[in-house]
């Protein structure tokens, strides 16, 4: 049977079209009903970020769990990673994210995590898919119906493992935050403050529909300018879901994915020696890691690929470009505001600047061109597009990187290619666009230098 509705991050659409309150609620009922004939905890938790259509969707979702006889604790907005914290450390069978993370404020999601607070597997979605066709349900009454109870009591268990992550403190440590005005915009100051930082903010003023909007870990030249602007020692900017953060030096530089891991992984030389990255983790980054003696393991683009190789290897970090970076050690998945306190701690026992963290290597050059294709199938069948994408490789050898990949969701391919300097990255850029343009029907769509930029 394939999948109906979850996607690769659980259900997603625009609030009220595609994804309407009737299919929250027959998740709600289908996911229920999956965990009492699995004799799971039959108690759910919810948390939302601050969209407009978030409490309509989580009232549905609840709405469809009490009807099967599975009891709800709604924490009103909070990150993605307090759900996962609570939904693992609490008693529940299920946790529920109400969150499109960075995408627009008309969007929105519901994402599925299980009680060791990862995502459900693709196999349990679609067990739980299954029960959607499902004509009639047994629909209990009385003291069986299950109880929705708005609580924000367990977001303080949260805080409170936060808060031991940095037991040396951040007495007067000058920090920018930007919350993206999405799921952070309460805990993240609250954190900081707590620990005894002076923080500058933006992005704290959610109002339904400005979200992701003007600043965020995926607008970083918000973060930048405040950290700059305000004096402060550092910056961090989160998605709207707050499982992802990235930082800018006290000087506006941007630090992305690849230099977290770096810095932290430089500091802390942790065994085994080694990190977990992408096929976009930047060449500079893999090779000041050599440097200091610790090995990059790469994936494929996807945290769930990360997420299996740092359990592969032992490795005490990885992540990718963009900011979503896992401490095992900490959460099994991808935790903005643990990013942002391993961060800080490392400032505060270095005694280094944040502008440490962005000299300490030289990012090769790197681009990405989006390419539109007749067939994301065919594309590269030609004796031609194989030839050049051979030479292609065979020039980069030990001075770069070739990367082709067919785009999940649109008629597109994704080139990237990385060189030690910028007049070798674009010839042989030039060459295998030639040949796909040629001889695949291929058209630009869009180039993005990721030297010093974001990538995944």
């Amino acid at each position: 049977m394939s999948r109906k509705h979850f996607g690769t991050d659980g259900i997603r659409g625009v609030a009220n079209q595609k994804l309407t309150p009737e299919l929250a609620f027959q998740l709600g009922q289908a996911a229920g009903q999956w965990m009492i004939d699995r004799s799971v905890t039959p108690r759910a938790v919810i948390g939302r970020d601050p969209r407009r259509s978030g409490p309509m969707l989580g009232a549905a979702l609840a709405s469809g769990f009490c009807s099967v006889g599975v009891d709800v604790v709604a924490l009103g907005v909070v990150p993605t990673p307090t759900v996962v914290y609570v939904a693992r450390k609490g008693n529940y069978g299920m946790g529920v994210v109400v969150s499109a993370s960075h995408n627009p404020a008309p969007d929105n999601g519901l994402k599925l995590i299980g009680q060791d607070g990862c995502k459900l597997s693709d196999a349990s979605e679609l067990e739980i898919e299954g029960y959607f066709e499902t004509a009639l349900m047994d629909r209990p009454t009385g003291a069986r119906i299950g109880y929705l109870e708005s609580s924000r009591s367990e977001i303080e268990g949260y805080l409170d493992f936060l808060e031991a992550i940095v037991p040396e403190r951040l007495d007067g440590m000058r920090v920018a935050l930007d919350a993206a005005n999405g799921a952070a915009y309460e805990l993240g100051p609250a954190i900081l403050a707590r620990l005894g930082a002076q923080v500058a903010l933006s992005g704290v003023s959610p109002d339904g529909m400005n979200i992701n909007e003007e600043g965020g870990a995926t607008k970083p030249e918000s973060v930048q300018s405040l950290t700059q602007a305000t004096g402060s020692e550092i910056g961090v900017a989160f998605d709207g879901d707050a499982d992802r953060a990235v930082f800018s030096d006290e000087k506006g530089r941007l630090i992305n994915g690849d230099r977290t891991i770096g810095l932290w992984a430089h500091h802390h030389k942790v065994e085994p020696r080694v990190v977990v990255g992408t096929v976009m983790s930047n060449g500079g980054f893999e090779a000041y890691m050599q440097a200091s003696g610790i090995h990059l393991e790469r994936t494929p683009v996807g945290d769930k690929y990360v997420a299996q190789k740092i359990s592969d290897t032992s490795a005490r970090i990885g992540g990718e470009q963009s900011g979503h970076i896992i401490f095992p050690d900490r959460q099994p998945s991808g935790d903005g505001l643990v990013t942002m306190l391993e961060v800080l701690r490392v400032l505060k026992q270095s005694g280094a600047k944040s502008s440490s963290f962005v000299e300490a290597y030289e990012s090769w050059p790197q681009i990405l061109i989006n390419v539109e294709v007749a067939d994301r199938a065919t594309w590269g069948e030609s004796r031609a597009v194989k030839d050049a994408l051979g030479a292609g490789e065979s020039e980069l050898a030990t001075r770069g990187r070739l990367n082709v990949r067919a785009s999940g969701t649109q008629p597109m391919i994704r080139v990237m290619v990385e060189a030690d300097n910028y007049e070798f990255r674009d010839r042989v850029a030039g060459n295998v666009l030639a040949a796909l343009e040629a001889h695949a029907g291929a058209k630009v769509y869009s180039k993005v230098d990721l030297t010093h930029a974001l990538g995944d």
